[in-house]
């Protein structure tokens, strides 16, 4: 298949003719890659399920894993829905548009294919300027999980998109690098009070100063559970090469990385910018000053260690506090270890 390559950037005037070709082949039923504040997506028409299959079929993603509806207003949102509770309108106002995805009931316009045979539908309203452009245009929900092979960090450039799904796919749009860095934050809204089913930008304490109160799914902890969201099941995220994070001091650290060399292994090291002025390894990235610079840097980190240039990633462990939930909850999902040292 040849994969159309549209380039624009959120600083220059959106070229309207682009995007009314990438319309066009979402409303033929084909899939198409575009950016939005969180990570690339790969879209398909959400009421045509052939179009729908050819995401699952490009990406080789699981049929049990749900998929989320992208909208470009909250009026596009009410035509799939049944109606939610008070406080969604209180956290649409606040959060939406942006990396926040209501799970509500499904009133069955989506493919069955999109919710997974679930009774629930998770949608979001993106915030990047070149996603609600093609939305508005196309008029279509548009379904959307990252635009990468399954398992496979999720792309944060077009770049990463072309790697992964070049000729299998009709379109890329390149819009440059994504903001956030991180999937959005996806909540169950069936009940009286949400439930964060996945981390991501908008952190649990955003949330619950909104609402007064919300939970966490159990499933986040139990892999057992039947997803009702996207990345609750299945491994996700991970790099060519194994993962280990490791937690504990700088020295320790150090040592373990000493340790990994000592028997033969060519180790690469990804941790804030302030533990990588004081350790060293064969490859080192820095990931950034704090929290939000980590969320946005995490996986093209994790797409830079190629197998052949390091044997083993180390990973520093960090906060869970405010985004660092969401960091954390990624990196353990492509960790072959968890490692905790004195």
């Amino acid at each position: 298949m040849e994969t159309k390559y549209w380039k624009l950037t959120k600083q220059e005037k959106i070229d309207i003719e682009m995007i009314q070709e990438a319309s066009t082949l979402l409303k033929q039923g084909e899939t198409v890659a575009f950016p939005t504040e969180t990570v690339y997506g790969l879209g398909a028409d959400a009421t045509n399920s052939e179009a729908v299959s050819k995401i699952f079929a490009a990406k080789g993603r699981p049929q049990d894993n749900p998929l989320i509806a992208h909208v470009a207003n909250k009026q596009q949102l009410e035509r799939l829905v049944c109606g939610w509770p008070a406080y969604v309108d209180k956290l649409m106002e606040a959060f939406a548009p942006g990396p926040l995805t209501f799970v509500l009931p499904s009133n069955g316009v989506c493919a069955e294919n999109v919710t997974a045979g679930l009774s629930t539908i998770g949608v979001r309203i993106p915030s990047h300027p070149i996603a609600r452009w093609l939305l508005r245009v196309c008029d279509l929900p548009i379904a959307a999980p990252s635009a990468n092979l399954s398992g496979k960090p999720s792309p944060t450039s077009a770049e990463h998109v072309w790697t992964d799904l070049q000729g299998k796919i009709a379109g890329v749009v390149d819009g440059g690098a994504t903001g956030v860095g991180l999937e959005s934050t996806v909540i169950d809204c069936t009940q009286d009070i949400p439930i964060i089913l996945r981390p991501g930008g908008i952190t649990q304490e955003e949330i619950k100063e909104i609402t007064g109160a919300v939970m966490i799914d159990p499933a986040l902890a139990n892999q057992s559970e039947r997803p009702k969201s996207p990345g609750m099941k299945y491994k996700h995220y991970s790099p060519e090469v194994p993962l280990y994070i490791v937690e504990g001091s700088l020295e320790a650290i150090q040592r373990k990385i000493n340790q990994l060399k000592m028997e033969g292994k060519l180790v690469g090291l990804m941790a804030s910018t302030k533990a990588t002025n004081h350790l060293t390894a064969d490859e080192v990235i820095p990931l950034g000053d704090n929290l939000t610079q980590i969320a946005s840097k995490l996986y093209d980190a994790l797409r830079t260690f190629k197998n052949g240039k390091v044997d083993i990633i180390i990973s520093e462990s960090f906060s869970e506090k405010g985004i660092g939930q969401a960091v954390m909850n990624r990196l353990k999902k492509a960790a072959s270890q968890y490692i905790e040292l004195n």
